[in-house]
């Protein structure tokens, strides 16, 4: 199975958001969330891919693993959630690649998205609808993506 590299932006369980600042070469505090609101799984992004929002692509790495800032890992994909972002009446795509680091081991069987409990695509789908509502965006899940699908969407920059 194909492996990917992700570096971690916001670690699972974190209520504060980093962005990395690539000019810069570091980590900065973006945001900090309201209260009882914390990241589901580690987030961060597909070095040189970049979205339709002219960021690297985001990835949730989803594990029993909690990670930190700029923690690179080794993954595999294992599907995408299609999904549209607005904000001030511009819509762009603005997917979120799902994806388990090699070294999990209670993730270790899953390879596809359809392994995951529906509760944990439910979950991670109704953070970002809350997240980007409290930035002033609307995030909008159009579809899910298999392994494969998924894949074919990661190009280099």
């Amino acid at each position: 199975m194909q492996t990917i590299t992700a570096i971690v932006e916001t670690p699972k369980g974190s209520a504060q958001k980093y962005n990395y600042e690539p000019e810069n070469k570091w980590f900065k505090l973006s945001k900090v969330m309201p209260a009882g609101m914390v990241f589901p799984f580690d987030f961060g992004f597909i070095p040189n891919t970049k979205g339709e929002d002219g960021d690297p692509l985001d990835i949730i790495v989803i594990s029993e693993l909690k990670s930190f800032p700029g923690c690179v890992m080794d993954c595999r994909i294992i599907g995408a959630i299609t999904a549209q972002q607005t904000e001030k009446d511009e819509t762009v795509r603005n997917d979120r690649f799902l994806a388990i680091p090699e070294a999990s081991q209670l993730f270790a069987e899953v390879n596809e998205i359809k392994d995951l409990p529906e509760g944990i695509i439910q979950q991670i789908e109704t953070f970002f609808v809350n997240y980007n509502e409290i930035a002033g965006k609307k995030f909008k899940p159009l579809k899910k993506l298999d392994a494969k699908k998924a894949l074919k969407l990661i190009k280099p920059k």
